[in-house]
């Protein structure tokens, strides 16, 4: 039987991922909306940014990429950078939204 992937396995994945600035994960920052796990292990992500002229962009995008490929038998990363619904701070966890607020 092939190991399957899960999704909590991705997501522990991306908490290794902070933004530059933040020095917050980008799960715990609210910026990773859906993870999908596909039965060969491909993986497709639909993220966002804090805002669109991220000066980060690439390096998070890639950052997300990096980590997950890094996850044994995954096969193929996508990300899919989306604006819609636009990010807010209360995407934020609540631990993380309280160290800002």
């Amino acid at each position: 039987m092939e190991y399957l992937l899960t999704k909590e396995e991705v997501y522990k994945a991306l908490e290794k991922v902070l933004d530059p600035e933040l020095g917050v994960d980008v799960v715990n920052l609210g910026l990773i909306y859906d993870v999908l796990v596909n039965e060969d292990n491909s993986v497709h992500i639909k993220m966002t940014l804090t805002t669109p002229g991220c000066p980060l962009h690439d390096t998070l995008i890639n950052g997300v990429k990096t980590a997950v490929q890094c996850l044994p038998t995954v096969t193929k990363v996508d990300v899919d950078l989306v604006w819609e619904p636009e990010w807010t701070p209360e995407k934020m966890s609540p631990k993380i939204r309280d160290m800002f607020m």
